[in-house]
């Protein structure tokens, strides 16, 4: 899956130009950025929820935009930043309509729509939360209830935005794991958007480094997480250590990128007074 030569915007704002991207297929790449720097924008663009003004995003060679919204749902599934399901609506219910795009006529489930159904319950862990509402559910359920939904689509890739946000460090974990198991074991591809850089390091074969809709730096963890990049990216100076059990880079920051000599020889004065 790539993207050619792609401009992305808002009415008369271009939020991104002549974008080029290659994503790994097999792999978990993490988009990472500051705020408003265009990465969930690339993603929706990519996801097919938004259209280019220019450009074009290629799967399989095709252009996603030209092809039909259920032809396209068979192929990639996409996690929104937050979704919300309609009060009372059990887990069952919710993962039912990841078998949509393969339904037919009136949409009565078939004996494979149900094993699939079922399959995707196991594998994140809700079979045993199966009738119970998602609006009932912890954070970390409810983001793993949303996932088996679009693993009931049985799509070779996975979108997600953020899928994190506003869990704690416990459902957090819990959330990036299990697409961990998904891309290991089913080789699923996934796409994130991702705020903790230490989890994209940690999580991502990839990476893609953006800063206002231009690509600084993308590859393998080693190659992103450079105090140069993030002095660029981010506007901060960090240290870069190696995460004692399994070798990949963490991020460590200690002050703004921007911040005069001045103000740093009165930091360092604090520091060793």
């Amino acid at each position: 899956m790539n993207t050619k030569n792609l401009d992305i915007g808002y009415n008369e704002n271009l939020i991104v130009k002549e974008l080029n991207l290659e994503i790994p297929i097999g792999k978990i790449t993490a988009l990472v950025g500051a705020n408003g720097s265009g990465k969930s924008t690339i993603l929706k663009t990519m996801a097919r929820i938004m259209s280019p003004k220019e450009g074009t995003v290629l799967l399989d060679g095709k252009s996603i935009h030209a092809q039909s919204t259920k032809e396209v749902a068979k192929q990639l599934a996409i996690l929104p930043q937050n979704p919300t399901a309609p009060d009372g609506l059990t887990v069952y219910e919710l993962v039912n309509y990841g078998r949509f795009p393969h339904q037919q006529g009136f949409g009565a489930l078939s004996t494979e729509d149900k094993r699939i159904i079922n399959w995707a319950l196991e594998m994140t862990g809700m079979n045993k939360f199966y009738n119970r509402p998602v609006d009932q559910l912890s954070g970390g359920q409810r983001q793993r209830a949303w996932i088996a939904m679009a693993l009931a689509q049985q799509t070779d890739i996975l979108f997600l935005d953020e899928p994190t946000t506003f869990l704690d460090m416990a459902h957090q974990l819990e959330v990036l794991k299990l697409l961990e198991k998904l891309n290991r074991e089913e080789k699923r591809t996934i796409i994130m958007v991702v705020h903790d850089l230490n989890h994209a390091s940690r999580y991502a074969q990839h990476m893609v480094a953006i800063r206002s809709g231009t690509v600084v730096s993308e590859g393998a963890p080693e190659k992103v997480m450079t105090q140069k990049v993030l002095r660029e990216v981010f506007g901060i100076e960090a240290d870069i250590i190696l995460d004692p059990r399994i070798g990949v880079p963490l991020c460590i920051p200690y002050e703004l990128a921007s911040i005069n000599e001045k103000e740093k020889h009165k930091y360092k004065a604090l520091k060793t007074g």
